[in-house]
């Protein structure tokens, strides 16, 4: 899926809740095609996606310093804490290839949600599995000069930001701070989404 998929679902799950869709074009709930002008309102109290710093703080679940979003502070993974593409090459991780119990038949090697631990936070499938679109465009330099709280990206770009790693790839992108990155209208069945809403009254 794109991220323009991705963002019309939200819309319509909002809709289906009777909440106030997030995403706009042209003062239009943004409904169909892959609309580069698309508009999030932020005080909506529909479904959204997490901003890149909203999906961080959520694995984080609270520990600055953690590489995964697992609190017992090994700092490792293993196929007993996710899927992806494990490789003994870097000290951190402990499982090697595929995940063996979801890497038979064809791909894609993909797990049902919730296969594996949650975090501290309740939160199910944030280390590998698929990527996950946030809303923001890419600027590698934006954290050096972004708002010090609740950041929400730069205003355009030519890519959106993915987190989370995903089945077939390596550990280095499932950690906390692992970013993936590609055009918006592109699609791959190694990319899927959460959805996210606002702490609004």
């Amino acid at each position: 899926m794109n991220w323009y998929d991705a963002v019309k679902w939200c819309n319509a799950r909002s809709e289906l809740a009777s909440l106030t869709p997030c995403y706009t074009t042209n003062g239009m709930t943004y409904k169909t095609g892959n609309n580069s002008n698309v508009v999030c309102n932020w005080s909506a109290n529909g479904y959204r996606l997490p901003t890149e710093a909203e999906w961080e703080r959520a694995a984080r679940d609270g520990a600055a310093y953690t590489r995964f979003p697992w609190t017992d502070y090994t700092n490792r993974i293993s196929h007993a804490k996710a899927n992806y593409w494990g490789y003994t090459g870097v000290g951190y991780d402990l499982s090697s290839g595929y995940h063996p119990t979801y890497a038979t038949g064809g791909t894609p090697y993909t797990s049902p949600v919730g296969s594996f631990d949650p975090n501290g936070y309740g939160i199910y499938d944030l280390s590998g599995n698929v990527c996950e679109w946030c809303w923001d465009w890419l600027d590698l330099n934006y954290y050096s000069n972004s708002p010090p709280s609740d950041p929400r990206g730069p205003d355009c770009g030519a890519s959106r930001v993915m987190r989370g790693g995903a089945w077939g790839y390596s550990s280095g992108y499932a950690g906390c701070a692992g970013r993936y990155y590609n055009g918006p209208v592109n699609e791959n069945y190694e990319w899927g989404f959460r959805c996210a809403r606002g702490l609004n009254p």
